[in-house]
């Protein structure tokens, strides 16, 4: 059985190319059951799975390295429930799944408690972490009808759990803080909007940029911008992570640069005059897409999804304003500058069509 194809390892220089593992765990009345899905492209950078290194990844290169990856996987795994240290004994054989991100190995472990039943679970993940500071371990703890769900990250790899009383805000924030992470993370959705806001302080005269005669004007601009690409983003966010709508993660991304790529030439010849806000509400909803891969391979119920997928579309929206705060007092300060349309406008317009071009030679060829 060949993986060729379902298991092509992603460039690493993709811009926006996460790296997420996920952790679900099932507590019974004296055993703790879990599923660990850990990407290849992850494993593979971390303890090497393809042998002849040709980019692909065979069954028997993976079947080769199952007890390296199991061994890693085990050494990076703390399970602590009610005070007591269990250690989860991994099941022999691996299986693959296939997520949006790309091809995953699943880990399948169980844990065994002498003292019986416990309320107070401490779960310890430090898979990639000392690999890939972007990494981040999304968990779900079921505890029968109750769903918990939080995330791993470099500064919080012990999480703590209450299997009998759920802390819904705890779950919320987490997923605010990591809207917020992913937004300043992902470069590709920071520079399109860059790209559109570099216009917003200038108007279109005689065909000639000229500064905004006011800050009013400029702002007006920029909210437009803003909401249109929050509106566009936030429909197929939520399409995507509920399910109602998937795309292929590899066209999403490519499409992802080539809307920087339009949006930077229309800054050099320009030809939506009647608003960048055009341009960000028809992108936006593939840059939603984008957003989405995180909760859409979570598998969370509807109830949790919603939680999620509200707080980490808020948490978006933050970290979008906050570049807009920092980016709209310095453009609208220097606006008058002469060198303003050629060096700033032009040039960064210019220098971001390169990028972007470079970005979608790498996500439609694999390279």
């Amino acid at each position: 059985m060949s993986l060729v194809g379902l298991l092509l390892l992603g460039p690493a220089a993709m811009a926006h190319k996460s790296s997420d593992s996920y952790l679900r765990v099932a507590v019974g009345d004296a055993r703790l059951f879990g599923e660990w899905r850990l990407a290849l492209h992850d494993l593979e950078f971390a303890i090497g799975i393809d042998g002849n290194e040709n980019g692909e990844i065979t069954w028997g290169e993976l079947k080769a390295r199952r007890e390296a990856v199991i061994d890693y996987a085990r050494s990076r795994l703390e399970v602590e429930w009610e005070g007591e240290r269990l250690e989860p004994r991994f099941e022999p054989d691996v299986q693959i799944d296939q997520l949006a991100n790309g091809g995953y190995v699943v880990l399948r472990w169980s844990a065994e408690s002498g003292s019986g039943r416990g309320r107070s679970l401490r779960i310890g993940n430090r898979v990639f972490f000392d690999s890939n500071p972007l990494h981040r371990g999304l968990i779900v703890v079921e505890q029968g009808p109750t769903v918990q769900q939080a995330i791993f990250h470099p500064r919080e790899t012990q999480l703590r759990f209450d299997v009998e009383v759920p802390n819904p805000w705890k779950a919320f924030r987490g997923f605010l803080v990591e809207g917020v992470q992913h937004i300043w993370l992902g470069y590709d959705h920071v520079l399109f909007l860059l790209v559109l806001l570099l216009p917003a302080v200038l108007r279109r005269e005689a065909g000639r940029w000229q500064p905004a005669e006011g800050f009013r004007p400029a702002l007006w601009g920029v909210v437009k911008i803003v909401t249109a690409f929050t509106l566009a983003h936030s429909i197929t966010l939520s399409l995507a992570a509920l399910g109602w709508v998937r795309l292929p993660s590899r066209l999403v991304e490519a499409v992802i640069a080539f809307s920087i790529l339009v949006a930077a030439l229309n800054n050099l010849r320009p030809v939506v005059t009647t608003g960048s806000w055009v341009i960000a509400l028809g992108f936006g909803l593939i840059h939603g897409f984008g957003f989405a891969s995180v909760l859409a391979d979570l598998g969370l119920p509807r109830a949790n999804l919603v939680q999620a997928l509200v707080g980490f579309n808020l948490g978006v929206e933050l970290g979008q304003l906050a570049i807009v705060g920092v980016f709209l007092p310095l453009a609208y300060g220097v606006r008058r500058w002469a060198g303003y349309p050629t060096w700033v406008l032009s040039g960064g317009s210019g220098v971001a069509a390169l990028v972007a071009l470079k970005w979608m030679w790498e996500r439609l060829s694999g390279g």
